[in-house]
């Protein structure tokens, strides 16, 4: 049994560093990770120096550039860092490096790692380059004991969750790089999560007949077919509300269409528009039977779409961008969540619930390889309060350093 003074001892460890760890965390979020595009090679890189000078050799993996080009990206070298103590179980902690382009509205530098009133700001600082800072620092907490230790830990620094992760973490697991026994993904510090969202994303391709403006009917509008097709995805939503999960923290199906392109003029009348769809599954259901029954809608809604006297009919191409599968709790997850909840609420002074969120994550590739996973790191009680993929993402330094301790402590546990 772990007694309350090493506790204290890696408390007071990640208290003396904090300062560091900050500055290590800045460093990471000034170097751009925008995805698109993608170039993701050179954070890797700094990230690998950064850790080379705290004496953590990293692994670079570095995905072949054909590869890389066909996923639509530019560079990704995923990091691995082993640490071995003995025998026993590997635990890998992973947190990705990829991030959404900043996009409008930011009141502070998305790349300055500006600190405000004891809030970093800055695009990752909380999703999730705040978890490369705090996972690297609660392994260095947890090796400043000098405490007999059994098992190993590995830091996955992978690049390619926006994009579905495939040449990230699952690249990794294919290419038998790494096979650990338990794992813990970048997170919030409130909730530990043990189950999230499928998402599945399609491109649609709406085919008309482009035309002048001024005779219309020569033509078959694209865009006037669109609109029906989006007429009946929206109308599913409805639908989707009489669907519940079962998992605390999850609650129904839902879609969205976040993209929309097409046309060439204003006096033109659109010959293509392409839609982008994304559909949101919960653990309960079939992905094989969601994606059918979209494609299902979307070909009757082109077939209902009645073309001008003599025009063409409608063509529709669906493209399946994107298919991530749910992650359901495994029985094995046990002492991750037990031990998390216990030193969560002790550092944080609340009680640490074991929930699903809507998101989805890395984290299902492991759970699919039968790796029990949970998701949990630096960050508030909810996505909306961090402004996540929104302007001014911010990370509050006290749920930094908090989270610090609370992963140094279930390493401990977990590897006593």
């Amino acid at each position: 049994m772990n007694s309350p003074a090493q506790y204290a001892a890696l408390d007071a460890w990640v208290d003396a560093h904090f300062d560091e760890e900050v500055r290590f965390l800045q460093e990471l979020v000034r170097v751009p990770t925008d995805t698109p595009p993608g170039n993701n090679a050179p954070h890797a890189e700094r990230t690998a120096e950064l850790l080379a000078a705290m004496g953590l050799d990293a692994e670079k993996h570095a995905v072949p550039a054909a590869e890389v080009q066909a996923a639509g990206l530019e560079s990704i070298t995923n990091l691995i860092v082993r640490r071995r103590y003995g025998e026993g179980k590997t635990i890998a902690l992973n947190a990705h490096g990829d991030v959404v382009p900043p996009g409008e509205g930011w009141t502070h530098d998305p790349y300055g790692g500006e600190i405000v009133d004891g809030k970093i700001y800055g695009r990752a600082t909380a999703v999730s380059k705040c978890d490369m800072a705090s996972f690297t620092f609660a392994v260095r907490a947890l090796e400043s004991l000098g405490a007999k230790l059994a098992g190993s830990v590995e830091l996955h620094f992978t690049y390619d969750e926006e994009y579905g992760g495939e040449l990230g973490p699952d690249w990794l697991l294919n290419h038998g790089l790494t096979k650990p026994d338990l794992m813990m993904a970048a997170g919030f510090s409130y909730q530990v999560v043990v189950a999230h969202n499928g998402c599945l994303q399609l491109e649609v391709t709406v085919h008309g007949d482009m035309a002048h403006a001024a005779i219309p009917d020569s033509g078959t509008d694209a865009m006037q077919g669109a609109v029906q097709i989006l007429n009946a995805l929206y109308a599913l939503n409805r639908d989707y509300l009489k669907v519940t999960s079962k998992v605390e923290g999850i609650t129904h199906p839902y879609l969205n269409v976040g993209q929309v392109n097409g046309g060439t003029n204003t006096n033109v009348i659109p010959g293509k528009v392409v839609l982008k769809v994304d559909r949101r599954m919960i653990p309960e259901e079939d992905p094989a039977e969601v994606e059918a029954s979209l494609r299902r809608t979307i070909e009757q809604a082109a077939a209902a779409f009645k073309p001008p006297r003599g025009g063409h009919e409608l063509r529709v191409d669906v493209k399946r961008l994107l298919l991530s599968r749910a992650m359901k709790p495994l029985p094995g997850n046990r002492p991750l969540v037990e031990a998390i909840q216990k030193h969560g609420e002790a550092v944080f002074g609340v009680r640490i619930p074991a929930l699903g969120t809507p998101l989805y994550t890395d984290v299902r590739l492991y759970v699919e390889r039968g790796i029990p996973g949970v998701i949990y790191g630096a960050g508030p009680r909810t996505v909306l309060e961090s402004h996540a993929k929104r302007a001014d993402e911010r990370l509050d330094l006290l749920d930094l350093r908090r989270a610090t301790k609370v992963v140094a402590r279930t390493l401990l546990d977990l590897l006593r």
